[in-house]
């Protein structure tokens, strides 16, 4: 069944010099496609985020050893087995999906990218990966967004994508990202060099030193400020891939024409990319906006944010329609950050419920509890320390989230 807070797939454009390919290898016991192949042309850069989990993935460690190329031919994504804690039993079949797709496409192995996300200490199938690559190929340029939008789910309870463009000059680029990403969500990504998987796909011609300064800057104000359960997964992992089939004058820095527009739209759509994350959170009846003023710095403030976004505490407040706003107070004051009680301010939708170390006089729970029971809540926090702010994202914590992932692997 759908989270309450699905969004419609969208129809989303082709993007040129990209083609899709889908198919079945049997990872799990799901009667649908679970891997997805996407080729690209020659000339395509590549930008990317990855997990500083301490346990990654081989998948994670192959992109983080070949990122720094910038170049991409191939994109393989498998579901329903991370493939991660596998030793070199795990690395041996990453290496050999690897050098298959590059057969197939004719590059390099190091011009194609992986990724992998499931079950933890299983290692991938070897002769099953590569049955399911060559069957992926066979059929690219027949699959659709959607169709690679659900094939790389795992619990998701619906397929996430969006779709923005951007004016570089007198061009009119496109942009196309896909993401899964329901538990086990709490990105922490660093610039290169259930687990969140999100990969985007341009035809504007942007150098891959700028995409990945680019990339970096928007997960700065989206991904990073997101949180389901503060578990950071195994193999996180963020792409992007420009073709260049666009032929605008490559972007190789912020003076070049359309460098604004390219980093405002890849912004956006990241930013509903984690929305939609944060909206299929494993039970999640409820999407929480938690906005920090008056930090010492934007890093303290979001620091603070998440503290709030991650209190077991404060999540169940949520799902119960509950106005605790002292279950706040107790997340920003063991956040590490600087924080004065006395300066301290609280709004549940609008409504001040607390300022100056206590509770606003002739405080009337009444329109704090009608906000509580719709699906869309916003807390807003000022410090009145400074000029930082931020803005974080989570869900509330039901007993669905229980019952999904104590049944994950069965």
């Amino acid at each position: 069944m759908a989270s309450p807070l699905a969004r419609p797939f969208p129809a989303l454009p082709r993007v040129a010099g990209c083609r899709i390919g889908v198919a079945h290898a049997g990872y799990r016991n799901w009667q649908r496609n679970d891997v997805t192949f996407l080729a690209f042309d020659e000339g395509t850069t590549v930008a990317g985020l990855l997990t500083r989990s301490k346990c990654p993935s081989p998948e994670v460690e192959w992109c983080r050893e070949v990122l720094g190329a910038g170049r991409a031919r191939g994109l393989v994504v498998n579901a329903g087995n991370s493939n991660a804690f596998t030793g070199a039993a795990g690395r041996a079949a990453s290496a050999a999906q690897v050098a298959e797709a590059a057969r197939l496409l004719g590059c390099a192995p190091r011009e194609v990218l992986v990724a992998s996300t499931g079950v933890i200490g299983v290692p991938l199938p070897v002769a099953r990966a590569i049955a399911g690559v060559r069957a992926a190929h066979a059929r690219l340029g027949e699959a659709d967004w959607r169709q690679a939008t659900e094939a790389i789910g795992t619990t998701d309870t619906f397929p996430k994508a969006a779709a923005r463009e951007a004016m570089l000059g007198e061009a009119r680029a496109t942009f196309v990202g896909f993401i899964k990403g329901s538990g086990m969500i709490a990105p922490d990504l660093e610039l290169a060099g259930a687990t969140m998987l999100g990969f985007i796909v341009t035809d504007a011609a942007v150098a891959p030193g700028f995409l990945a300064h680019a990339l970096e800057r928007a997960s700065e104000q989206t991904f990073a400020c997101i949180t389901v359960d503060g578990d950071t997964s195994t193999s996180d992992t963020v792409l992007a891939f420009a073709t260049g089939a666009l032929g605008n004058p490559p972007i190789d820095g912020w003076a070049s024409p359309g460098a604004d527009a390219f980093a405002f739209a890849l912004l956006d759509l990241c930013r509903e990319l984690a929305l939609l994350v944060v909206r299929d959170g494993e039970g999640a009846q409820k999407l929480i906006e938690i906005r920090v003023s008056g930090a010492v710095s934007d890093a303290s403030a979001r620091r603070v944010g998440l503290a709030i976004a991650n209190s077991p505490l404060v999540k169940t407040a949520i799902a119960g329609g509950d106005a605790n706003w002292g279950r706040v107070v107790m997340a920003v004051g063991k956040a590490g950050e600087p924080a004065e009680r006395d300066r301290l301010s609280i709004r549940f939708g609008g409504v001040e419920v607390a300022r100056d170390g206590g509770v606003v006089p002739g405080y009337d729970e009444a329109p704090v509890a009608a906000h509580l029971a719709g699906e869309e809540i916003e807390i807003a926090v000022d410090l009145g320390l400074g000029e930082g702010r931020a803005t974080v994202w989570t869900c509330d914590l039901t007993h669905g989230y229980i019952a999904i992932n104590a049944d994950y692997r069965s």
